[in-house]
């Protein structure tokens, strides 16, 4: 900051990139652990809830590639 509290050129732009960024990161947040809890529930080994918490990581990603292919996008 410079001496009369003014930001910086790249303090101003570092706050411009992150602004309202937080509500995607709580959906997706959600949504990995409902992911989570849903391939835990149907994991009969350890090692089927181990891939179950890499499946719900990328679910997101295969959800909205799957949905631009039927869209033919």
């Amino acid at each position: 900051m410079t001496n009369n509290g003014n930001l910086t050129s790249n303090e101003d732009k570092r706050s411009k990139c992150m602004d309202n960024k937080g509500m995607w990161g709580g959906i997706y947040g959600m949504g990995f652990l409902g992911g989570v809890v849903y391939y835990i529930q149907h994991a009969t080994t350890f090692w089927a809830g181990v891939l179950g918490i890499f499946k719900a990581l990328f679910w997101p990603a295969v959800l909205m590639y799957k949905l631009l292919e039927l869209l033919k996008m």
